[in-house]
C-alpha cells in the first residue's frame, strides 16, 4: 500500500512530493512521463548549432515545417519547437472536447512547465482575496520553493504589487535594449505612475544567473526555446530528480490515472489507471492529485461517478486572457543583436486599477534568437521585402505580454462523458468569457500604448493579437477552496469537503485567477498542503 500517492509530476506536484519527503513520509509517483529529448550539443550556442548542425532547417522548425506559425488574426507570435512536441503529447486514451477554449494538456516528465518561460511571481492578498487563505499563508513557502529552484529578481517598483521577501538570486544582466527602456522608465516613473498607472521593473523568473543547488548559471546560449542545455532555466524534472534521490520514493512513469476508488465512507481508498493496456490498481491511505488543473478534474468527475453513478459538472473554469503587443523602440533601429544572449523576458510590467484585483500584469520580451518568422511574415509585405525590413527594424523589435485576470462563472464549466469500465472518459469543456473582458483588454491595451510612447516606442497598428482561450495554459478554478462544504469543492488544504484523504493542489483549486503567472504561487501551495496536513515525523 502506498503511505502517500501523487499523481502527476508536474511543478505542484514534485513540490508536494519533496515536501512530503523531507517530512520523514514515503511517497509514490504515478505519471505518463514522456521524456524530454536529450539536448543536441549542449555547449554551442544558438548561432553554432545552425551552424554544426547537419540538417538545422529540421531541428528548428520541423519535419515539413511543422513548426512555423503561420500568419492569422488570432496567431501568438511565439511558436512550440519541435524540440518541444513531447510536452504537449497526449495519450491515446485520453479525449478532450472542448468549446470557448483550446485547451493545451501535459503528460510529459515535468508537466507544462517544461514549455514555460519561468515567469515566477508571487500573488499578494488581493490577488487571494477569494481564498481561504492569504499571503501570510503562503509567505514562508514561496521563500522555500524560491531557494529549491532559484528565482532571480529585484526589490523594484513591482514590488508594490508584487511582494519581494524571499530568498532571490540576483536577476541576469538585462540586454541592451531592455536597459534602455528601464533608464528611460527611472526618467518617467513619476508621471508614468501619475497618468497611467504604469509601472516596470525586472521579471522575476526562475532562470539562475549564477550557480546554485548543483545546476549552472546561465550561460547565454540562445538557446532557451528549444530548451536550456545547462539546466539555468528551471524544470519540475530538477526536483523530481531530488525527490528520486530519495529512498523512500518511488517514481512509475508510463501510468495514466483514470479514477479513484472511495470506500462507504467517502475516503480514497485506491488509484487505478492503465498501463500499456493493462489495468493498475494501487491501494493507498491518501491521494495527491497534482495533474494538472484539467487532469485532476477528469479525475475526480469520473471518480465520483463511478462512485455514484452521477455525472457532474464542476463550474468556473478560468484561464488569463493574453494579448501580444509588437512594438519598436525607433532609437535602436539598426542596432546589432546579439543572438547569444537570454530569449525570454528580462521586463515586467503592471498596471494599477482602482480594484486591486483588477491589477494587469505583463513580461517584455526584445527579440534576439527566438523564432522570428512570426514577426517577418505578419509584417504588411512581401516576404523579400518583409525580411530587409525586420533586419533593420530587428534591433529595436519586442513583444509585450499582456495578461488580464479571470473570475470563475457559472458557464464556465467541466464535465465527463463517462467510457467504458477501464475508460478513462471524455473530459468535455465549455468556456465563456467574462461580459466585461473585451473591454477591459482594450483599456489595457491602450494604456500600455500610451506608456510605450512615453518610452521612445511605437506600437505598429494592426500586429496586435488577443490570443484564443487556453493558450496562457493558466487553468484554475474548477475544484475551488470553499470557506464551506461543496459537492466539488475543497477546503483551505485542497482537501475535497466530501474526501478527506484526497487532495488537490494544482490550479484547479484555485478560486481566482489574477493576471500574474500562477506556476510559483502552485509550487508555493503544494509545499503548504504538505506541510498543514503531514505531521513531521
Amino acid at each position: 500500500m502506498a503511505e502517500v500517492l501523487v499523481v502527476g509530476s508536474g511543478a505542484a506536484g514534485v513540490h508536494y512530493a519533496l515536501s512530503a519527503l523531507e517530512r520523514g513520509y514515503r511517497v509514490t509517483m504515478l505519471d505518463v512521463g514522456y521524456e524530454r529529448p536529450a539536448s543536441v550539443a549542449p555547449e554551442a550556442s544558438f548561432l553554432e548549432l545552425r551552424e554544426q548542425l547537419p540538417d538545422p532547417l529540421t531541428y528548428f522548425l520541423g519535419e515539413r515545417g511543422k513548426g512555423v506559425v503561420y500568419p492569422g488574426v488570432g496567431a501568438s507570435y511565439y511558436g512550440l519547437p519541435p524540440s518541444k512536441e513531447y510536452v504537449f503529447r497526449i495519450p491515446e486514451a485520453h479525449r478532450t472536447r472542448s468549446r470557448g477554449i483550446t485547451p493545451s494538456q501535459s503528460f510529459a516528465r515535468g508537466g507544462l512547465a517544461e514549455a514555460w518561460t519561468a515567469g515566477s511571481y508571487t500573488w499578494d492578498d488581493h490577488d487571494l482575496a477569494d481564498a481561504p487563505i492569504g499571503y501570510d499563508d503562503l509567505r514562508p513557502h514561496y521563500a522555500e520553493v524560491a531557494e529549491r529552484i532559484g528565482v532571480g529578481g529585484a526589490d523594484d517598483d513591482l514590488a508594490e504589487f508584487i511582494p519581494f521577501d524571499a530568498p532571490y538570486l540576483p536577476p541576469l544582466d538585462p540586454d541592451p535594449h531592455s536597459a534602455l527602456l528601464l533608464r528611460r522608465y527611472a526618467k518617467r516613473r513619476e508621471r508614468l505612475h501619475r497618468k497611467l498607472g504604469f509601472y516596470m521593473g525586472r521579471s522575476r523568473v526562475a532562470t539562475l544567473s549564477r550557480p546554485h543547488r548543483g545546476r549552472h548559471g546561465c550561460a547565454q546560449l540562445g538557446r532557451c526555446l528549444w530548451g536550456c542545455p545547462n539546466e539555468a532555466l528551471y524544470s519540475p524534472l530538477f526536483t523530481l530528480r531530488e525527490c528520486q534521490a530519495h529512498p523512500a520514493f518511488d517514481y512509475r512513469p508510463g501510468v495514466l490515472v483514470t479514477h479513484v476508488e472511495f470506500g462507504d465512507d467517502g475516503r480514497a481508498t485506491a488509484v487505478v489507471g492503465r498501463r500499456a493496456g493493462e489495468r493498475v490498481r494501487i491501494a493507498t491511505e491518501r491521494v495527491v492529485l497534482a495533474a494538472g488543473a484539467l487532469g485532476s478534474t477528469r479525475i475526480v468527475l469520473d471518480s465520483r461517478y463511478r462512485h455514484h453513478g452521477r455525472i457532474e459538472t464542476a463550474t468556473g473554469l478560468m484561464d488569463n486572457r493574453q494579448v501580444h503587443v509588437p512594438f519598436l523602440t525607433w532609437s535602436r533601429m539598426g542596432a546589432e543583436v546579439e543572438t547569444a544572449s537570454y530569449q525570454f523576458h528580462h521586463l515586467a510590467f503592471g498596471i494599477r486599477r482602482p480594484d486591486p484585483r483588477d491589477y494587469v500584469h505583463g513580461q517584455i520580451t526584445t527579440l534576439r534568437a527566438a523564432a522570428l518568422h512570426p514577426i517577418v511574415q505578419n509584417l504588411p509585405l512581401d516576404t523579400p521585402s518583409a525580411l530587409a525590413v525586420f533586419q533593420r527594424l530587428r534591433g529595436g523589435l519586442a513583444v509585450a505580454n499582456v495578461n488580464l485576470r479571470d473570475t470563475r462563472r457559472a458557464d464556465s464549466i467541466a464535465t465527463l462523458r463517462p467510457g467504458p469500465e477501464g475508460d478513462p472518459g471524455e473530459l468535455v469543456l465549455d468556456y465563456v468569457s467574462a461580459p466585461t473582458e473585451a473591454d477591459a483588454a482594450a483599456r489595457a491595451v491602450a494604456d500600455l500604448k500610451r506608456a510605450l510612447r512615453h518610452l521612445g516606442c511605437w506600437v505598429p497598428p494592426g500586429m496586435t493579437r488577443t490570443l484564443p482561450k487556453g493558450t496562457s495554459v493558466h487553468y484554475a478554478g474548477t475544484l475551488p477552496m470553499t470557506p464551506r462544504p461543496e459537492p466539488l469543492g475543497t477546503d483551505a488544504d485542497g482537501r475535497l469537503w466530501e474526501h478527506p484523504n484526497l487532495f488537490v493542489v494544482d490550479g484547479a483549486v484555485l478560486p481566482a485567477l489574477p493576471a500574474k503567472n500562477h506556476t510559483f504561487t502552485l509550487m508555493a501551495n503544494a509545499a503548504r498542503v504538505a506541510a498543514r496536513t503531514l505531521p513531521r515525523r
